[in-house]
């Protein structure tokens, strides 16, 4: 049967043939959880007895739930607040250390460290960092100079703002590396015709250099945004005396699906949960490529 297929359904079927591992791997390890992920939203599950259908009393719950809805507008805060700060710090030392040729190399390497780093070691210096006098360096910092003590990890205003600082700095380095690698793509004959033409830095940033970077733009933004909607490392261990923070300040909804799944054994509570953050980091997603696309 084979060999009377023509050269192009030969060609079809050793494509099919290389692409059945990677499909069967998708299938398995990512559409059949999340398949089952959605169906045990709709059940009663404890993770050890047997399942029974529940329909939606687990999405009634979740949205007359106080507490989702503070968990909810947590986890847009790290996006609004995290998203854009990230991108502009990233891009403006990017955009300085490529036109430096002085231990550009290795001042390169020292902003890539952090995202090397691993995120609970990091978190664990930033809660050090944090604690009161006599432990907490900033602490004895502002002590130092006649500063009064500022609760950072205590504070239901101060908490998620703290947890957030090292979360941005731990991503500045994947995110420079990829603005450097754009900026170097642009051809450098538009910017010798424009300072021929005696165009002002400002005009060649705000017309040759962001249009020619949307690309790498959209898929920062993306990406960074993707991280920031499932952030749970750094806030998991700088709270871990008070998981989420004063008053669930600090709780995204990562933290809140971990706890609902492992400390109160309610699965399907935290399918539906699951389900509400996919929904999220889709529409994001899908918004943000719809908005940042190519006229």
């Amino acid at each position: 049967m084979y060999k009377s297929l023509t050269i192009r359904q030969k060609q079809i079927v050793w494509a099919w043939g290389f692409l059945a591992l990677p499909v069967l791997f998708y299938t398995v390890i990512r559409f059949y959880p999340t398949g089952n992920a959605i169906l045990i939203s709709f059940q009663n599950w404890n993770l050890l007895g047997t399942r029974t259908w529940a329909g939606f009393d687990n999405y009634i719950k979740l949205f007359n739930d106080p507490v989702f809805w503070k968990v909810f507008a947590n986890t847009f805060k790290y996006l609004l607040i995290g998203t854009p700060l990230s991108l502009l710090i990233s891009f403006i030392i990017a955009y300085h250390l490529d036109q430096l040729r002085f231990m550009h190399g290795f001042l390169r390497m020292l902003y890539f460290l952090p995202f090397m780093t691993s995120a609970v070691a990091m978190a664990w210096v930033w809660r050090w960092f944090y604690q009161p006098v006599p432990t907490g360096l900033f602490n004895n910092l502002l002590a130092s100079v006649g500063i009064g003590q500022i609760a950072f990890l205590n504070s239901t205003t101060n908490a998620l703002p703290a947890i957030l600082a090292p979360a941005i700095w731990a991503g500045l380095g994947f995110q420079i590396i990829i603005f450097m690698a754009g900026l170097r793509s642009i051809p450098k004959s538009y910017y010798e015709a424009a300072r021929i033409d005696g165009v002002g830095w400002w005009t060649i940033l705000w017309e040759i250099t962001l249009p020619l970077l949307k690309p790498t733009i959209v898929f920062i933004v993306v990406f960074s945004s993707i991280g920031f909607l499932r952030i749970f490392d750094h806030v998991f261990n700088m709270t871990t005396n008070n998981p989420g923070g004063p008053l669930n300040s600090t709780k995204p909804l990562v933290l809140m699906i971990y706890d609902t799944a492992f400390s109160s054994f309610d699965m399907g509570y935290a399918a539906a949960q699951t389900v509400v953050l996919f929904t999220v980091l889709l529409v994001v997603s899908l918004v943000q490529l719809r908005i940042l696309r190519d006229k």
